[in-house]
């Protein structure tokens, strides 16, 4: 069956496709047939073309694992990353690659972020004390997002090495999911020791590379491009209520039962009464949004994924399953399980 699922946002996320466009590249460098996957999810030319057009997380993840079916490529998300150009980040990358220093060039990247992907797990970071770029956690992990992380910290990667003209720009390379057999092939790409089974996706740069002025920096050109990339990311932000503040943050906190009115309000930085009283006079409130926010999540993760009962109610936050089972009823008058079997036939059907 073709997936032939709309080009939508959804609670779990979304990403530009610009990225999927790489991802065809890869996948043509490593000799399979990108038109069998266009054809196959529905990407027509006009789609991939327009610069503002996405697809959802897990939609571009059931494509990444196609990808990789089609070339025997387990490493793909590395061959994602070796074919990475500044312009496959969009406005952020071409901001990226006029700016003063390496380190300032990776903050543009990581701050406008945004405006090519949106993903309810979380979002990149940077510490430029430490010189480390970290990708946030998309635990659990399987064959379906292993790619993701490789491509993400891969194609970081490779944008140094652009600006630079160097490929021994790391220090070290940590990934969060463990050892898949190909670690060798990974500190080969990579070109430092890369750790396997950490506590965090992320790459430390070189301190000498870090302050490097990339090739292509250019000030006048580089406060245009900034200019352009906050007007975008206002535009993004600009019809958010409070509740959609709201919901943005509160997503990530959801994982393990770590969210809290007052451990949001932190992540937003406002007090909580402050966030508590914003969100009433938009008749909300801070119970009412976690509920509203764990039902529309549970659905995409029943309908978009193939995660478990168990793994779905630990990214909702969920004591323990029978809790989450619980609350799916109330929300919708069937189980969750049950409704995953109505949803798969009706989506088979189409």
């Amino acid at each position: 069956m073709k997936d032939n699922q709309p080009l939508t946002r959804n609670a779990l996320g979304d990403i530009s496709l610009l990225y999927v466009s790489v991802l065809l590249r890869a996948v043509a460098a490593e000799g399979g047939d990108p038109e069998s996957l266009k054809a196959r999810f529905y990407l027509n030319a006009p789609e991939l073309a327009a610069t503002d057009a996405r697809i959802s997380i897990p939609r571009f993840m059931r494509l990444g694992h196609a990808g990789i079916s089609e070339t025997g490529n387990p490493a793909l998300g590395l061959r994602m990353g070796a074919l990475s150009r500044p312009v496959d980040a969009g406005l952020a990358g071409l901001a990226a690659e006029t700016a003063n220093t390496v380190a300032d060039a990776m903050e543009r990247l990581i701050r406008f972020s945004l405006l090519t992907s949106r993903n309810s797990r979380g979002a990149p970071g940077i510490c430029r004390q430490n010189r480390t770029l970290r990708f946030y956690s998309i635990r659990p992990y399987n064959a379906y997002n292993y790619f993701v992380v490789d491509s993400v910290l891969a194609a970081w990667t490779q944008m140094i090495r652009h600006m630079t003209g160097r490929y021994d720009v790391l220090e070290r390379v940590r990934i969060e999911y463990p050892s898949i057999g190909l670690d060798d092939l990974f500190e080969s790409w990579f070109r430092c020791p890369v750790e396997f089974g950490t506590p965090v996706n992320d790459i430390r740069v070189k301190s000498a590379v870090w302050k490097l002025t990339p090739a292509q920096s250019q000030p006048g050109m580089h406060e245009k491009l900034m200019g352009l990339c906050e007007q975008e990311l206002r535009q993004i932000e600009r019809g958010w209520r409070m509740a959609d503040r709201a919901r943005h943050q509160m997503t990530p906190l959801l994982v393990g039962g770590k969210v809290s009115l007052e451990t949001l309000a932190a992540k937003m930085g406002i007090p909580p009464w402050t966030l508590q009283r914003q969100l009433a006079e938009e008749g909300s409130g801070f119970r009412a949004l976690l509920d509203d926010t764990r039902r529309q999540l549970a659905l995409d993760y029943l309908k978009e994924t193939d995660s478990s009962l168990a793994e779905i109610a630990w990214l909702l936050g969920f004591a323990n399953p029978p809790a989450f089972h619980k609350a799916y009823h109330r929300w919708h008058g069937i189980s969750p399980g049950e409704h995953r079997k109505t949803l798969r036939l009706e989506k088979t059907a189409k």
